[in-house]
Parts: structure tokens; C-alpha cells; sequence
């Protein structure tokens, strides 16, 4: 299957600097790249980067100090949410990653909202995710909302399943909403990887790959990532898929480890 392979140089490259990431995935075969925070990059040297090397700017973060799932934040969310969007416009790229949950340094869980109830957090999220289309097809970039594992790494985090993600997405029903499906969040939370994914194949817009546990590349935890590819293809899939992970030795091993399947 020939895949559009994306690199997260936030987590792969990290020997390099930063601007010379882009260059070093072009010449291992990645399509595109993405990474995390773009308001601690240089959005003209991210641009000439990219474009130096050839290849295509997936997307980023684009939410920060704000949460979906907190009814008080939703005008604040969309200014920085749009925002986000302007930077995608202004370096070419074709999406922005967005969470229910605003995450701190390490992507720490800021509030876990204990005090709300999880109805009112769905409904605040569907609410202010409806506003956010409205700024996505302004933009015409593509949102994908992606659930996190709370179990390791994003302890707190209100949306943990697939199926509320693609449920969610179903129903505001716009082509500039899809859900980011991590399999290794998802392997820790809820497991089923090819069934999820077959389940809700219409809804995923990005998907993003690491072993679990550990978080390394295919071949250093318990995923069958061939097997996870082999649906893939009888499903048609044609976005991108990232490799956020971090490499278990360095950057060449994991990029061979990529590259083999």
C-alpha cells in the first residue's frame, strides 16, 4: 500500500535543528510533515523550509489555553482557534489538531473539570465545535479532533473513544471536521484498532501511529501494524498518516523501522 507517510519532526529529527527537519523527511521518502506548537516557530522560516525541501505541511496544534469542554470558554477558544487557522493559511497547511481538553507542558491535562458533569462537557464541546466549522470553511482547513489516552500520558482528558469523536463529527456532518484517530492512544484506552478504524473509516480525517507501549516506532510494542496497514488499504484510505513517536534508539533506526512496511 502506498501510503502518505507524514513526519512529526517535534519527535523525529530532534538531533537536527529544527529548520532542517523538513529537508532531512523529504530525503527519507516522508510526503509531508506536521508538528506540535506553531507559535514557538518562525512561521516565514517554517514556510521557506517547506518549500525549500519539497514537501507539504500536514498541520499542527491548534488549540492551547483553552478547552472545548468548559462552556466559559468559547469565545476565547475561537479567537485563539482562529488564529491557528490563519497561521495553516499563511504556511500552506492543510489542517489543524484540536482537543477537548486544553493541554500544559508535556501535555498535561490543565483542568480535568471534575466539577462539571459530563453532559454539560459533551455539550460544550458539540457547541463551541460548531462554531469552530464555521471558522474551518472561512479557512477552508480542515479541523481533526483527536481523543487522548488517560490511562498514560493525558491523564483527565474528556474524550477518550472513537466512537465519541466520529459520533460527534457524523452529526455536524462538514467536510472541514474529521476526527484524528491515534492508534496508539487508542490502543491504550480502547483497543480494536482495525475494528475502530473500519467502524468509523468515513469520519477519520488523520491518523496517527506509535507503538504501545513506550510509544516507539512499529515493531517495538504490541501493535501489528501490517495488520493495521492491510485494512487500511482494503478500506481505501487516502490521508495522511503521522508518525508521532518518539525513536526507541535514534531517528535513522525508527525512520527504517517506518519505511519497511
Amino acid at each position: 500500500m502506498s501510503l502518505k507517510r507524514c513526519a512529526c519532526i517535534d519527535t523525529l529529527y530532534t538531533e537536527l535543528d529544527f529548520y532542517d527537519r523538513f529537508q532531512a523527511a523529504k530525503n527519507d521518502g516522508f510526503e509531508a510533515v506536521e508538528f506540535w506548537d506553531w507559535r514557538i516557530r518562525d512561521l516565514d522560516k517554517v514556510k521557506d523550509a517547506a518549500q525549500k525541501a519539497g514537501i507539504n505541511i500536514s498541520g499542527f496544534n491548534g488549540d492551547a489555553d483553552y478547552s472545548l469542554v468548559d462552556p466559559t470558554h468559547k469565545e476565547k477558544y475561537l479567537v485563539d482557534l482562529e488564529a491557528s487557522l490563519q497561521a495553516a493559511q499563511k504556511v500552506g497547511a492543510a489542517s489543524v489538531t484540536i482537543h477537548s481538553n486544553a493541554l500544559g507542558e508535556g501535555g498535561i491535562v490543565v483542568n480535568h473539570y471534575d466539577e462539571l458533569s459530563d453532559t454539560v462537557k459533551l455539550c460544550s464541546m458539540y457547541d463551541t465545535l460548531l462554531a469552530s466549522v464555521k471558522l474551518a470553511e472561512k479557512y477552508q482547513i480542515r479541523l481533526n479532533l483527536e481523543g487522548l489516552n488517560i490511562t498514560t500520558d493525558h491523564v483527565g482528558n474528556f474524550l477518550q473513544t472513537t466512537q465519541m469523536a466520529a459520533e460527534i463529527t457524523r452529526l455536524i456532518n462538514s467536510p472541514y471536521l474529521k476526527i484524528l484517530y491515534d492508534a496508539y492512544h487508542m490502543q491504550l484506552n480502547e483497543g480494536s484498532i482495525c475494528d475502530n478504524i473500519t467502524k468509523y473509516i468515513d469520519q477519520i480525517g488523520h491518523i496517527h501511529i506509535a507503538d504501545a507501549p513506550g510509544r516507539h516506532e512499529p515493531g517495538t510494542g504490541e501493535i501489528n501494524y501490517a495488520n493495521v496497514y492491510k485494512v487500511l488499504e482494503k478500506l481505501g484510505y487516502e490521508n495522511r498518516v503521522g508518525y508521532e513517536l518518539f525513536p526507541l534508539t535514534d531517528t535513522k533506526t525508527a525512520v527504517a523501522a517506518i519505511m519497511k512496511d
